[in-house]
């Protein structure tokens, strides 16, 4: 089984605690950071599924369960340290909306969580059968403490009209209605025992205070992360301040990191120095491949990202600053992480406070 991490009401719970907590998971190797896994949605494509459908990703939970243990296999075998389940579109009012009862949707989410548990235990085996860390032919064999980490996508994702990269939700949308879209979700996650709970690309700071409110209101057991996206590099999507939106993160004891996804690479130092200025806690990063996201198409525009080597060429400086945990989101592959990997692996945990 992967670290345990567990969030309490004592003086655990407070920002050095949980600081403490996730050094020890990010030391666990002497590496520099923690390396997150990659791209779902384009690695399932690349194994044969079909995403034309408002569900995205979620739809192989019902169609190809299969496929998707795979693709947390393969990131584990590129050095992934953490794999995020195929929730990340996956909701109960979106099941519902394909013809599941409330029952069925609710097992479709706790069956995410536990197809990664699955890839964890089948990756633990093959490390058991093979004697080197590193078969010769590019898989990481090597035992060491993995984290599943369940997504939580934006109101946004549900609606699967590219809303989750402007943050505009119209007037009718409030906080109690997030909250309310949310809960039940977050509530099934939790029970389905991740090891943490990642809320992911929040456009927004009121999704940020939702979510906020929900772990703390119904005490939520499992440790989360919070992490925005950016288009600019100053502001979360919507235009609110990623300084207001971090200071959400770091105010809620349950969230033990706090973070970027799904955002161009070039934007992240600018972010994670704005982070740093209202944050204590741990950072996470994992941006998108650079590509930029037509909605009204709902498809990535090609040859607008950069390489796996550009993209790894920021990561060292990502962690000079503070980051923590680092991998990749859309369009980003195994490929990519194993160079992540690789890149952390030959540079030396720095010194860190007391």
């Amino acid at each position: 089984m992967g670290l345990s991490i567990e969030t309490t009401s004592s003086s655990s719970s407070s920002s050095q605690s949980q600081w403490d907590l996730m050094r020890e998971f990010v030391e666990s190797e002497g590496r520099a950071a923690a390396v997150v896994d990659g791209g779902l949605a384009t690695e399932l494509e690349r194994h044969g599924a079909d995403l034309n459908d408002p569900l995205w990703s979620a739809k192989c939970l019902l169609s190809s369960p299969h496929l998707i243990r795979q693709v947390h296999l393969d990131y584990l075998e590129a050095g992934a340290d953490v794999i995020i389940t195929a929730s990340y579109q996956a909701t109960i009012q979106g099941f519902q909306a394909k013809g599941f009862s409330r029952e069925e949707g609710e097992n479709l989410l706790r069956r995410s969580v536990e197809i990664a548990i699955e890839a964890r235990d089948n990756y633990y085996n093959r490390c058991a059968e093979c004697s080197s860390n590193d078969t010769g032919v590019g898989r990481i064999l090597q035992r060491r403490p993995i984290l599943v980490a369940a997504s939580v996508g934006s109101y946004g994702a549900y609606l699967a009209d590219g809303s989750e990269y402007s943050g505009d939700y119209g007037d009718a949308i409030t906080l109690e209605t997030l909250k309310d879209f949310h809960l039940r979700r977050v509530q099934v996650l939790a029970e389905s025992s991740p090891d943490l709970i990642a809320f992911e690309t929040i456009p927004n700071k009121l999704e940020a205070q939702a979510y906020a409110e929900i772990l703390e209101e119904e005490d939520i057991k499992i440790p989360a992360w919070f992490c925005f996206n950016s288009k600019n590099g100053v502001n979360v999507v919507s235009g609110d301040s990623i300084l207001e939106c971090a200071s959400i993160a770091e105010s809620c004891k349950k969230v033990v990191l706090v973070g970027i996804n799904c955002t161009p690479p070039r934007l992240i130092h600018e972010l994670i120095l704005s982070i740093k200025k209202v944050s204590k806690k741990p950072i996470v990063i994992y941006p998108n491949s650079g590509e930029r996201y037509d909605a009204e198409q709902k498809q990535w525009v090609q040859n607008t990202g950069v390489s796996d080597e550009d993209f790894v060429s920021y990561v060292n400086r990502w962690c000079e600053i503070g980051a923590s945990l680092v991998g990749g989101c859309c369009r980003t592959t195994p490929n990519t992480i194993k160079a992540i990997y690789r890149t952390l692996s030959n540079r030396s945990a720095p010194a860190l406070p007391p």
